[in-house]
């Protein structure tokens, strides 16, 4: 059996490719894309009907090592289990729903193909996760989800409001992303090794480890809800939700009303063991899902839009399934998950149908208000929870004014940074650490202490500028691209980090910095001007350089198509757990780099087209 559980992960690859190389005819398109998922779906109910005949144990299948050195192990692994068996169940059976269902739904789109392309490529990412064996492995998936999430937000990228939320939603889910490394990180150093979910469910062997390392595993299970609060739209990150039903609506049913939303609890599950002896942990989670349960209900209530409706309303579900899974009621909570899934699904398919009903009820079948119960409330408390709901518990601002306006104010500050100073004042650094850690042999302890920080804060200075910068495309290119290399030379200091790790790292960052480069020149000559002030839009005439530079900017993040994404978790795996503001420098990195990437590829080819011909792609906001 370990053999097939392969397969749930190749047959939507295959299909993606061919998604891919296919012409651009619906008929082949949206064909491939329903075998696929016909077929992923009859192997998923022919492969879990077995499996409960035969005991229904675990199953682990550790596939193969990309890179071994000095105890570090970077393998692919899957898992299968109860929770494995839900989860491919029903993404298995609402995928096929739901491109049967979009084969139609989307006849003479002209994003036909590239909608079944995307969400191909997100059933790969959703498999990856499920399937995981080891963080590793999930966090393959979980970088697939969160660029497919964006994507998909961003569909209908000739208007400016679904650039503008897929640009928001995707930095939310950047925050999630460096939970996760962080975690990976802690884990390193707790465990000795790259930790398996078949080992975590070893309750001698977490009491072992945990037993005198209790505060790095209260760490480790903060960073791991942060990251399933930031992907399940908990309190205090639900108000991204709402923003991205600006896609298809069929998409948001299968991303933000089935799948993608429940992630995060998929992840609090899997790592239940891990943090169910954490009795104030556990109180911690309970406390933020009865939070986001009571303000997602009451944000619901006033809501316009029907799909914003569903989004709180599904939030708010999510809010109770986490409490369950704290309180250790896992089956009750995976059944839970499947009929909010099946519901909201549901729900989002017919909303348009539903609307339309509506409008109709009320010219010719008038209801009187009916009384609340919020109207019993005093008046100054029903007035003052309307107007917060209203404005969603001001979450938005909140996050706005203590988390990417101080980092714009920043990069603000270093304005003095134009494309030639830069490579004036960093190369210099650059070469100066290169001398440095040659001759490590020449320098006192305390100035090798130092120097890491100092590197990574300089790589940090220079994403915040990337950032921030709304001239030129070059300059903060150039800044994404020093960044990691200030990484990386912060790290070479630490022992066991040597040539090889840093060409693992930095390879695919210096392919895709060079290709990214040459586009941003060819776009250069062909519109005479860009810059990041505006949404350009050049998609519209340009979409071969838009797909590459979209590939070159993966690459450029770290996402896993390149040697880089092992080279990241190589970075985290030498960082020492003393060596904490090294830590916080490079996440906080990792965060702005993907968000300054996906900045400047959303700026450039994304929104309404800056040729005023073009009256198809007008800003509408």
């Amino acid at each position: 059996m370990e053999f097939y559980i392969q397969l749930f992960v190749l047959i939507p690859l295959i299909g993606f490719i061919l998604s891919i190389i296919v012409p651009n005819k619906e008929k082949l398109i949206s064909w491939i894309s329903l075998s696929t998922v016909g077929i992923h779906l009859f192997f998923t109910l022919g492969f879990i009907c077995f499996w409960s005949m035969n005991d229904h144990q675990p199953i682990n299948l550790k596939e193969f090592s990309i890179y071994k050195a000095n105890g570090y192990d970077f393998f692919i692994d899957l898992y299968f289990d109860k929770i494995t068996a839900v989860f491919t169940l029903i993404g298995a059976f609402l995928t096929f729903l739901i491109v049967a269902y979009c084969r139609t739904y989307l006849h003479r789109e002209e994003g036909y193909k590239r909608f079944f392309s995307i969400i191909l490529f997100f059933y790969i990412g959703f498999n990856f996760i499920i399937f995981s064996g080891n963080f590793e492995t999930l966090f393959i998936g979980w970088e697939i989800l969160g660029i497919s999430s964006f994507l998909l937000i961003a569909f209908y990228r000739d208007r400016y409001l679904p650039v503008k939320n897929a640009v928001k939603v995707f930095s939310i889910y950047r925050i999630g992303d460096v939970g996760v490394i962080l975690a990976m990180w802690l884990s390193h150093h707790l465990f000795h090794e790259n930790i398996t979910f078949e080992k975590i469910n070893d309750a001698s062997l977490m009491h072992e480890h945990l037993l005198n390392h209790s505060y790095i595993g209260v760490i480790i299970a903060i960073l791991i809800f942060i990251s399933a609060a930031a992907k399940s739209a908990q309190f205090p990150f639900s108000s991204w939700l709402p923003r991205a039903m600006e896609g298809p609506t069929p998409s948001s049913a299968i991303f933000y009303g089935s799948l993608s939303i429940h992630i995060g609890a998929f992840l609090m599950l899997r790592t239940f063991p891990f943090w169910e002896n954490q009795t104030s942990f556990r109180i911690f989670v309970v406390v933020i899902g009865i939070t986001t349960t009571i303000t997602a209900i009451l944000t619901s209530r006033v809501q316009s839009s029907i799909k914003s409706q569903i989004a709180y309303s599904s939030i708010a579900q999510i809010g109770l399934i986490f409490i369950e899974i704290a309180l250790g009621l896992d089956n009750l909570a995976l059944i839970h998950i499947s009929g909010n899934a099946f519901l909201r699904t549901y729900q989002l398919l017919v909303s348009p149908t539903i609307v339309s009903y509506k409008i109709r009820e009320q010219f010719y079948n008038f209801v009187p208000h009916i009384k609340t119960i919020e109207e019993s409330f005093p008046k100054k408390l029903e007035y003052s929870l309307y107007i917060l709901c209203l404005k969603e518990w001001n979450l938005d601002s909140i996050m706005y004014k203590y988390l990417w306006n101080p980092s714009k104010k920043i990069g603000s500050r270093l304005n003095f940074l134009t494309f030639k100073n830069v490579y004036f004042v960093f190369i210099p650094l650059l070469i100066l650490g290169v001398v440095f850690n040659n001759n490590q042999e020449y320098l006192t302890p305390s100035i090798i202490s130092f120097l890491p920080v100092f590197y990574s804060f300089i790589g940090v200075a220079c994403v915040f500028k990337a950032f921030t910068e709304r001239n030129s495309v070059r300059l903060s290119w150039s800044l994404i691209i020093l960044n990691h290399f200030f990484i990386a030379m912060a790290i070479s200091y630490n022992e066991h980090f040597d040539k090889i790790h840093n060409w693992w790292y930095l390879s695919g960052v210096i392919a895709s910095g060079i290709i990214g480069f040459i586009l941003i020149q060819r776009l250069r000559n062909l519109e005479k001007w860009i810059s990041l002030d505006q949404f350009y839009g050049h998609a519209y005439e340009h979409p071969k350089i838009t797909f590459i530079f979209l590939i070159a900017s993966l690459g450029l993040a770290g996402f896993p198509i390149t040697p880089s994404f092992i080279g990241e978790d190589l970075i985290f795996s030498h960082i020492h757990e003393d060596q904490i503001l090294l830590a916080l420098f490079t996440a906080l990195s990792f965060v702005l780099n993907g968000l300054a990437v996906i900045r400047i590829y959303a700026r450039i080819f994304l929104g309404p087209n800056a040729k005023q011909y073009n009256g198809k792609t007008q800003r509408t906001l």
